[in-house]
């Protein structure tokens, strides 16, 4: 059996309900049958056994340590494709994702697509929803001034992921993530008709709680900068 062309990881924490409409969305895309997907679950409990019965044609795993960073660890070192697309369990994809990524990943060290927020069972945006529209996930910012993308919407490949090594937890590991492979001389580029749709969040709760890990996460990113396993960041660029 010829090795699959990419595989798709995709960290998971207790939503099974929307993982189901993450994974029905990929069964949609063309070219499914080139790729392996991968869920790496990292909840507790476990990922009931039946979903995972319900699905034969993707690969489920599990990683003990908390946390996304290294749940697509995980996944990375299980895969058999070439090409590495990484979304989120909470997102659902266009029916031309796939092939585009693969387009792209043939074409580019790491690309970063567009993520369109949506309001599920909800026929007007309330304040929360219409400020995630304004302000979160806005790729086209992210890649072109920041120089990173979300994990939501990221590709590359093996050997680039290899040079660059694994996401670190504890920080914002994909502005990291990205960080690194820039300055070791690997291009980032935005690719608007590569889509995912993320949802937005809809409680001041759910933001706050954002927004509190996104600052742990930055002082992360200024703290690891002195760190002596991070001094070849620093070097490099």
């Amino acid at each position: 059996m010829m090795p699959p062309s990419a595989s798709v990881i995709i960290p998971h924490h207790n939503d099974t309900e929307r993982l189901a409409l993450c994974l029905a969305s990929l069964a949609r895309c063309r070219n499914r049958a080139e790729v392996e997907i991968i869920v790496v679950d990292n909840g507790q409990p476990c990922l009931d056994a039946a979903f995972a019965a319900s699905a034969p044609d993707i690969r489920f795993l599990y990683e003990t340590k908390k946390g996304a960073a290294h749940a697509r660890n995980t996944g990375v070192r299980h895969a058999q494709g070439h090409i590495l697309i990484f979304t989120d369990s909470d997102c659902q994809v266009t029916p031309d994702f796939l092939s585009k990524a693969l387009e792209v990943g043939e074409r580019h060290d790491v690309v970063g697509g567009r993520v369109e927020l949506t309001t599920q069972r909800a026929k007007r945006s309330n304040p929360v929803q219409a400020f995630e529209q304004v302000f979160a996930f806005n790729q086209r910012d992210y890649i072109g001034n920041k120089g990173f993308s979300v994990t939501a919407n990221l590709v590359t490949n093996i050997d680039t992921f290899a040079k660059v090594g694994p996401f670190r937890a504890g920080l914002s590991e994909d502005f990291d993530w990205c960080q690194r492979a820039t300055c070791l001389g690997y291009t980032l580029v935005y690719q608007p008709d590569l889509i995912v749709y993320h949802p937005c969040r809809t409680s001041w709760d759910q933001l706050r709680s954002k927004w509190k890990r996104i600052t742990a996460e930055t002082y992360g990113i200024h703290q690891s900068r002195g760190d002596a396993n991070a001094l070849w960041i620093a070097r490099a660029c």
